[in-house]
């Protein structure tokens, strides 16, 4: 029997030949999903292949059952229908697994560019945060440094300060001498008094002497910062 595309057995044969290489192509198509050219435009161009050889198979399917329905013989008839029905259903299964091999590549490329948005993200976010490092570095380094400078300044306080300890001792060391002294020589009461007056309005000056040598200190700081 012949129909427009040859006789019943070409056909049929064309249909193997089609089937083969659907089947070949398919199984590159699974051996690439998981190697390093996953993804590729050959990948793409191999899977427009086979689908196109699949529909192919599927419209020789029919032709070919419109020429077995016309063979006389009924052995003949039921062996071409047997041989078209396992070719229709092989061509039926290779479309099924190319359709799941599609979602499954449709879904790695939506993953990959999530991750590569992701990535983006994480770019410029690593910038930000460097920055705030960064910033917040300097901000500790100037810190440091006044605690330094601040460290200097109590440093020179606690000097001065010492030094008028010292020079206190002294003075009320020549005090007493000097008290010893006018004892001896007959001093009255009220001139001892008068000194002692005098001794306490010199410590009050000297002790606000000492708390603006302070108050100058810290201002000194400040005006630094």
């Amino acid at each position: 029997m012949e129909g427009g595309g040859g006789t019943l057995s070409e056909i049929h044969q064309s249909a193997k030949k089609l089937l083969l290489r659907s089947r070949d192509g398919l199984e590159r198509l699974e051996r690439l999903e998981y190697s390093a050219t996953a993804g590729t435009g050959a990948e793409t161009e191999l899977s427009f292949a086979v689908k196109k050889d699949i529909t192919q198979i599927q419209s020789l399917c029919v032709e070919t059952e419109r020429l077995w329905r016309s063979v006389t013989a009924k052995p003949q008839r039921d062996l071409w229908k047997r041989k078209v029905e396992q070719i229709a259903e092989e061509a039926e299964s290779l479309r099924a697994s190319l359709d799941k091999y599609n979602l499954r590549h449709q879904k790695r490329m939506r993953e990959a560019n999530e991750r590569a948005e992701l990535l983006g993200r994480a770019n410029g976010d690593s910038a930000h945060v460097l920055r705030i490092f960064d910033e917040e570095a300097q901000a500790l380094h100037s810190v440091r440094a006044s605690a330094r400078e601040l460290e200097n300044a109590n440093a020179i306080g606690e000097a001065i300060l010492s030094s008028i300890h010292g020079q206190r001792e002294r003075l009320k060391s020549a005090h007493r001498k000097a008290l010893d002294i006018l004892n001896t020589v007959g001093i009255s009461n009220s001139v001892l008094r008068l000194i002692e007056r005098r001794n306490r309005v010199d410590q009050w000056i000297k002790y606000a002497g000492m708390l603006l040598t302070v108050i100058f200190l810290f201002a000194f700081v400040y005006w630094r910062h």
